[in-house]
């Protein structure tokens, strides 16, 4: 699996998310600022309530804005055994019961899976993903999982 093109993949992904999330503020801006939204009465909270989803898209939309300019800074690099796992690495991990799944590691606000459905995109600051700084093929990492510990073990990094 080419990680420059997983990159593109989630860049792609990112990129359509942003566009949607600038449609839903600017029609949640247009409500917010509509006549019919005026306050007729104390009561009246339409125009308000208009106001404060306008206010969340917005806040989305830069969020969104800035995970995608974080991810335009990621350049995958070869896996470095000297290194460990590091942003832009792609990991096979096998769970306790023998299922294996890939992971993608980069920045921080880009969840999502790509590639049909099997490779899962994490970000740095996830709980798995702090545990996967650093390690290497064979090392074992144990997540806590509500009450109990879920243990992977790193099969291959690329």
């Amino acid at each position: 699996m080419d990680k420059n093109l997983l990159l593109q993949d989630v860049l792609s992904h990112l990129q359509s998310d942003l566009e949607q999330a600038s449609l839903a503020a600017l029609s949640a801006h247009e409500a917010a600022t509509h006549e019919e939204n005026v306050a007729e009465n104390k009561y009246d909270t339409l125009g308000l309530e208009a106001a404060y989803l306008a206010s969340g898209q917005a806040r989305r939309v830069e969020e969104l804005r800035q995970t995608l300019i974080t991810w335009r800074q990621l350049r995958p690099r070869p896996f470095d055994i000297e290194q460990g796992i590091e942003l832009g690495a792609l990991v096979q991990l096998a769970a306790e019961d023998g299922h294996e799944q890939w992971l993608f590691l980069g920045p921080p606000g880009a969840s999502m899976k790509l590639a049909d459905q099997t490779i899962q995109v994490l970000g740095n600051t996830a709980p798995l993903g702090k545990l996967l700084l650093g390690k290497r093929p064979g090392d074992e990492i144990s997540l806590p999982v509500g009450s109990r510990q879920q243990v992977f073990e790193v099969l291959a990094v690329t």
